[in-house]
């Protein structure tokens, strides 16, 4: 148990380490720097949607659908993206120049991203013997991976605004702070309703992929000449999937 609650606090503590690059950076997070985490983040997201996620979903379906256990697997995985799509219609950042704005979007969009972490660890305890901790750690980690610069890109602009340091510190915290919440909110509906966690983990599955796609991709290739978001990719996907698999 102990191990689990340090797992649900590890993307939340990537968010409170990017927010403190207030105290330490001017207003403008390092563009090489950004493009390889958000690259290595999306490697490792991939993959840990497809071994962490997916196919435990399906192996766990498998058992009582047999040939249909794609089923609840698809299924949670379209209502993942779809849940992303509707966030995003209702809340259109990028037309919006509000930093607080940009601050309620990242919060938002830290629930899924908790829920992912909490649907891993869930299966953990109540029957997922095809996830690992090691799986369910390196999960956390690739997703506070990510978390860091969201952390960064909320306190900066907010000082740049005009707020002092210790407040924009503490706005950006707090954009994380839901991450724990929702994950432990996940835990506990999965305790609850252990039949429908092939669908949850699906459900993470496909809103971790939306992050990659809307998100990630694009901020690791703003400069179309630099193979480094690529190649910061291909390594964070063959990490978490070496990591998975040879330490499951």
């Amino acid at each position: 148990m102990i191990e689990i609650s340090k797992g649900i606090l590890i993307p939340f503590l990537g968010t409170s380490l990017g927010s403190a690059c207030v105290f330490l950076m001017k207003n403008q997070f390092n563009l090489k720097l950004k493009r390889f985490l958000m690259g290595f983040a999306a490697g490792i997201m991939t993959a840990a949607s497809i071994w962490s996620l997916l196919i435990p979903a399906l192996e766990q379906s498998s058992e009582s659908l047999g040939k249909l256990a794609f089923l609840p697997a698809a299924g949670g995985f379209l209502v993942g993206i779809g849940f992303l799509l509707l966030l995003d219609r209702f809340l259109p950042v990028e037309k919006s120049g509000s930093n607080r704005m940009m601050m309620l979007a990242v919060t938002l969009h830290n629930i899924p991203e908790g829920m992912a972490v909490g649907a891993v660890y869930a299966g953990l305890l109540y029957g997922g013997s095809e996830i690992t901790p090691a799986a369910a750690l390196v999960l956390a980690l690739g997703i506070a991976i990510q978390n860091f610069p969201e952390g960064a890109i909320i306190s900066m602009p907010l000082k740049a605004d005009g707020m002092n340091r210790n407040h924009s510190f503490w706005m950006g915290v707090l954009s994380g702070a839901v991450e724990p919440l929702a994950a432990v909110l996940t835990i506990f509906a999965a305790w609850l309703i252990v039949p429908v966690l092939p669908c949850m983990l699906s459900f993470a599955a496909g809103a971790m992929i939306y992050v990659v796609v809307k998100e990630l991709i694009p901020e690791m290739s703003v400069e179309s000449r630099s193979n480094l978001g690529v190649i910061a990719f291909a390594f964070g996907f063959a990490v978490m999937m070496i990591l998975d698999v040879a330490l499951g």
